[in-house]
């Protein structure tokens, strides 16, 4: 099964860049934690909404708004590719942190994508 690398990009040998399982399984997620909902025309609902807590103040309870946002939109979207095992996420400064620890339903091993968003 091809699997294209996320960004989208063209590798050396000017063909549309590939991801190994483990990148993929990556880039989905990072999909989802950084579209805004309504931006895909066939699925107005995609996207976890982290983006639309831009305005507000980055606090505690930013914080915990995103985890639930995050683990909605993870169960909703990709449970058929992954196991989420946890959502942790920390305002700090102008910075949101969301660190999610999943299992990809084809392996055994539990693995972690963190990610920052700035306010």
């Amino acid at each position: 099964m091809t699997r294209f690398g996320f960004p989208y990009r063209i590798d050396a040998n000017g063909m549309t860049a590939g991801a190994d399982h483990e990148d993929h399984i990556r880039g989905m997620i990072e999909q989802l934690l950084f579209t805004r909902r309504g931006e895909r025309v066939n699925r107005p609902d995609f996207g976890a909404g982290v983006n639309e807590l831009i305005f507000s103040e980055n606090a505690p309870e930013l914080a915990a708004a995103a985890q639930h946002m995050v683990m909605a939109a993870l169960q909703q979207w990709l449970s058929a590719a992954i196991e989420v095992r946890g959502v942790e996420t920390a305002a700090v400064d102008s910075r949101l942190s969301i660190t999610v620890r999943y299992r990809p339903l084809d392996e055994a091993r539990e693995r972690l994508v963190t990610v920052e968003q700035l306010f």
